[in-house]
């Protein structure tokens, strides 16, 4: 019996709803295939916690899950906190901590679901942004002067390493070339950025020499918006920096259908420390309490930390579970254009790998 260990941390509004619905999926998996059993730890840390404490996460917060295979993550974020602290007091000081430098968000059209670019379909783009995950302009470097002052003064300064670019440059291109297309573009802004975006031109030069059997090209980020929309076909995998990465892949997940379904992989991929797996959408108040929020975004991430573990088995099996619900239509979740609540997802979802005997 292999045995892991996962840290859960819910986080900030719809987040211990979607990870709740998620550990329910990764129970009935686990008894689905019977060979392997995950013993979950609660951590309840957040906004809540801020509000009680004046931390989002105690100061030995690291050191309480360092040991732990992986973690699955809710969301960070409440109106009545300021953004910076709740996403530096919690997800940034996890990632950083546990340099998480290789952000993963795959981005395709599952079965029955719409995509809003009119004539595409399931399997018409399937992507992978690579998102540098501990550098740029969230790197934390900067400060403000003269506050109240007509001349004050906010800088942030971004960051960009010769180690930092280069290791991402490798992880992508490894990544691409373990895909049957083997192409890699580049996004940078080193037409207007003369210093750091220039910087990862020259190293995405140096580096692709070692991977002659990677097809790449290279865009200016607002030119990759635009390709995106109007020729997603030719996009496999993107490396960005940890910015326009950012902006690129919620762009990713709207085309796919939703910010909703999208997943994402905060990795260390050396594994000195364990990597984070969470949906992308954030803590969505506007929907808190009510039931509706979408879970599939967290089952996709549970795909991905499965896959990290190397239970692809199991991975296999729940994305395929979630193909065959969402082929179905009759559990969409309300961003998909259903009424379908949580529960519902997440009860034909159960139901799928129950009766999957593939």
């Amino acid at each position: 019996m292999r045995e892991y260990k996962i840290a859960s941390i819910p986080g900030d509004g719809i987040g211990p709803e979607v990870i709740g619905a998620g550990l329910e999926v990764l129970n009935v998996l686990q008894e689905r295939a019977g060979d392997f059993r995950i013993e979950v730890a609660h951590f309840d840390w957040g906004a809540d916690r801020y509000r009680r404490t004046g931390a989002m996460m105690p100061e030995d917060g690291l050191d309480q899950i360092r040991n732990f295979d992986a973690i699955y993550f809710g969301s960070a974020g409440d109106p009545q906190v300021p953004d910076h602290i709740t996403l530096w007091g919690l997800r940034l000081a996890i990632c950083q901590g546990f340099d998480q430098y290789a952000n993963v968000r795959p981005a395709r059209i599952l079965p029955g679901v719409k995509c809003p670019l009119v004539g595409y379909g399931p399997g018409d783009f399937d992507w992978v942004i690579v998102r540098e995950n501990s550098e740029g302009e969230y790197a934390g470097v900067g400060g403000r002067a003269h506050r109240g002052h007509a001349e004050e003064v906010g800088m942030d300064v971004a960051v960009f390493t010769r180690t930092g670019v280069a290791r991402i440059m490798r992880f992508a291109f490894e990544l691409a070339r373990t895909r049957p297309r083997k192409l890699l573009t580049v996004v940078t802004k080193s037409n207007a950025q003369r210093h750091g975006m220039v910087m990862w031109d020259d190293i995405f030069a140096e580096v692709k020499t070692e991977y002659p059997d990677v097809t790449t090209d290279k865009m200016l980020v607002d030119a990759m918006t635009t390709r995106m929309v109007l020729n997603p076909k030719s996009i496999d995998v993107v490396v960005a920096s940890n910015l326009h990465a950012d902006v690129l892949s919620d762009l990713a997940a709207a085309l796919s259908g939703s910010l909703g379904i999208a997943p994402t992989a905060n990795l260390n991929p050396e594994r000195k420390f364990p990597s984070m797996f969470e949906p992308i959408h954030g803590s969505a108040f506007d929907i808190m309490g009510k039931g509706v929020a979408d879970p599939i975004g967290s089952f996709w991430s549970a795909v991905m930390l499965l896959e990290h573990l190397g239970e692809s088995g199991a991975a296999t099996r729940l994305m395929r579970a979630i193909e065959r619900v969402t082929a179905a239509g009759e559990a969409m979740p309300a961003d998909l254009g259903g009424t379908a609540t949580t529960a519902d997802v997440t009860a034909a979802v159960c139901a799928a790998i129950r009766a999957d005997n593939l």
